[in-house]
């Protein structure tokens, strides 16, 4: 008897199982008709539209380009101008430090070369002008010697030729004396 209950239980189980599997089965089956009708139904609707929606779209993403391409260019000028007044700054900053290092290099260069005992480049320039100064004085005595010389040439000259005529030993003394003149 409990194996006759118990088989009976099963029986009325299995049919409310059934009963239940087909319930949940025409309710997918009903469920996935209508999806596969509002899918025909949007592509019905995007064939019939489609043209006019992406034409508008396409002007939609044609204005958003312009205005980010606009506001892309002006960021990208306000950065320029930035970066170009701080690389100025900087460049200023730098050529600053560099005079100031190059004035310390020179100091400290020409008191190495004071202590060594090397003229400086003025004290070689003033040389160079004394020198220049002290040649043309040179030149001009000179001058001055070679116009009073070629003027008492002659006349020395023929003071040695009077001397020669008169003796022997005043030509030989008029010879060494022309010699040593000259």
């Amino acid at each position: 008897m409990v194996k006759k209950l118990k088989a009976m239980a099963d029986r009325k189980n299995a049919s409310v199982n059934g009963l239940f599997d087909s319930a949940l089965a025409s309710s997918v089956k009903e469920s996935a008709q209508q999806i596969w009708l509002a899918g025909m139904g949007a592509f019905a609707k995007a064939q019939a539209e489609g043209k006019q929606v992406f034409d508008a779209l396409v002007k939609e993403g044609a204005s958003l380009q312009k205005k980010t391409q606009t506001v892309a260019e002006e960021k990208f000028g306000e950065v320029t101008g930035r970066m170009t007044s701080m690389a100025d700054d900087v460049t200023a900053k730098a050529g600053k430090q560099w005079d100031k290092l190059e004035s310390i290099f020179e100091e400290r260069t020409a008191k190495a070369l004071k202590k060594l005992g090397v003229p400086s480049s003025k004290d070689v320039q003033s040389l160079v002008d004394r020198i220049d100064a002290l040649q043309a004085q040179v030149q001009s005595r000179a001058k001055a010697t070679a116009r009073t010389a070629t003027a008492k040439a002659p006349a020395k000259t023929a003071s040695v030729k009077r001397a020669a005529k008169k003796s022997p030993v005043a030509k030989k003394a008029a010879k060494t004396a022309s010699r040593t003149s000259a």
